[in-house]
């Protein structure tokens, strides 16, 4: 495998081991020429899982797309790339199994923004302006304003008076 950094090859795997639902295997590498160590990650290929797209199109499931799009949204917002991997396992786990499998790409975003939503409301509204395809600014307004009524509640105590900020808040 290429370095991601260098472009050399090839690396070396430093550790090997499993993620935690076992779906893969995780092997951590490093370049011999600079030292970078990146993590990879092998997984069975799922031949049989297609997505339907909104054109009617069928297209395979791309993995790499999926993350690619999450990474997207929480560009320059405080998630780190494991929360990311995290949220495509996730995904890809609650896709349907078995052999024809065709899954909705409404479906594949709405698994996306159901987790996004409690990873970072900033990247959950970024992914679901470019997934749902607004095309009225009320629509995204309306969404916009759940996702603060949202907020808003959180920051209500029991008794819905609202909490004071502390400097543990901030």
């Amino acid at each position: 495998m290429d370095c991601p950094n260098c472009d050399h090859d090839p690396t070396h795997v430093v550790d090997t081991g499993t993620t935690t639902d076992g779906t893969a295997v995780r092997r951590r590498r490093e370049c011999g020429a600079c030292s970078f160590r990146f993590t990879t990650y092998e997984r069975t290929e799922w031949d049989s899982l297609r997505v339907e797209k909104r054109d009617g199109s069928v297209e395979p499931f791309d993995r790499e797309k999926l993350r690619t799009g999450i990474e997207r949204a929480v560009e320059k917002r405080p998630v780190d790339a494991g929360d990311v991997a995290t949220l495509v396992e996730e995904v890809e786990a609650d896709l349907p199994e078995g052999d024809g499998r065709v899954v909705t790409s409404e479906r594949v975003g709405a698994l996306v923004s159901e987790r996004l939503r409690s990873v970072d409301q900033v990247a959950y509204v970024r992914f679901v302006s470019v997934y749902r395809a607004f095309s009225d600014p009320a629509a995204f307004r309306r969404e916009l304003d759940a996702v603060l009524d949202d907020d808003a509640h959180d920051d209500r105590d029991e008794g819905g008076q609202r909490r004071e900020q502390t400097d543990s808040d901030t």
